[in-house]
């Protein structure tokens, strides 16, 4: 990992998965083109020459695949940007991460997410583990350090049919309360107007699915927003709830009327988003309640929101 500095003796090293021995025997195949032998064994192809690392983990890096994958014991397909973001944010125990004072980590993990191709972006969602998602949302506030930095965006709207600006994503929390650890997976998607408001909707998800669709199509609005109020740690937008009974002058198509959100979303739920990269963002979800007595807490833990570019 380029974000990170080796302990381990040199003969550990040799059974890294990145480390790349490039001693191949080149002998004349029958065909008579080229191919390239390592310790007696061809090496694999998918398109053109794949270098085996090792027989011990059988794993294969492709330099002239679009991007370079190892093959894990159980058969799986990895590809190593995917695993840069992993480690990066959960680094190997022989690994020790640079001083965060010789570089801004968000940028660094902007960057990670940007090399991953948009088609393959989703699979972080299954990556990373609840408590990376946590992690994820930390590394984003390191962001704000840099006043450019900051502008950065993960999206920019797209145009449906009719005009309307939509962006559709799936969502994966980290678990919460109870009355909200049921929702692990779900979708939402963001939509502006021509007035230049932007909304957005809860749209289902395997357990919030039907309910979100027949009873309470869960709208809320979208507006830039500089920190979570019961923090006070910066983020970038906030998707405020509000009691659901928005006056929407033009939804998507097929979209349901708004409608009064049920309890706990009429409670002054709000969820806080920081730009993690390109199409990826993670978030927050607060309920602050409607009562100035009240003290704001935790709707669920944190929430990574991945583009879904196929929609």
């Amino acid at each position: 990992m380029e974000a990170a500095t080796a302990t381990s003796s040199p003969s550990n090293l040799a059974s890294f998965s990145r480390q790349i021995n490039f001693r191949q025997q080149v002998r004349f195949a029958p065909s008579g083109g080229l191919r390239l032998y390592r310790n007696g064994l061809p090496l694999q192809s998918t398109c053109g020459v794949t270098i085996a690392l090792s027989r011990s983990n059988e794993a294969y890096v492709s330099p002239l695949d679009d991007k370079p994958f190892e093959i894990l014991p159980n058969g799986t397909k990895a590809y190593l940007d995917e695993q840069d973001v992993v480690s990066f944010l959960d680094p190997p125990k022989e690994l020790i991460p640079l001083d965060p004072a010789s570089y801004n980590p968000a940028a660094y993990l902007w960057k990670k997410i940007e090399d991953i191709p948009e088609e393959r972006r989703h699979r972080l969602l299954l990556l990373l583990e609840p408590r990376l998602i946590s992690r994820a949302w930390q590394i984003a506030g390191t962001r704000y350090a840099d006043s450019k930095f900051a502008k950065k965006s993960a999206s920019a709207l797209i145009s449906d049919e009719n005009g309307v600006m939509l962006e559709y994503f799936t969502c994966r929390t980290n678990g919460g309360p109870m009355l909200m650890s049921w929702i692990k997976f779900f979708k939402k998607v963001i939509f502006s107007c021509k007035d230049g408001k932007a909304y957005g909707r809860l749209i289902g998800g395997p357990a919030l699915a039907k309910f979100a669709n027949s009873f309470a199509p869960l709208y809320f609005t979208v507006r830039q927003l500089k920190e979570v109020m019961s923090t006070e740690q910066p983020c970038d937008l906030a998707y405020e709830f509000g009691d659901g009974l928005y006056d929407i002058k033009e939804l998507p198509q097929g979209f349901p009327r708004p409608v009064k959100h049920p309890y706990p979303f009429n409670d002054q739920v709000v969820i806080y988003v920081r730009h993690l990269g390109p199409g990826v963002s993670v978030g927050q979800a607060w309920q602050e309640g409607n009562k100035l007595e009240q003290i704001p807490q935790k709707l669920c833990g944190e929430i990574l929101m991945v583009k879904n570019y196929t929609s």
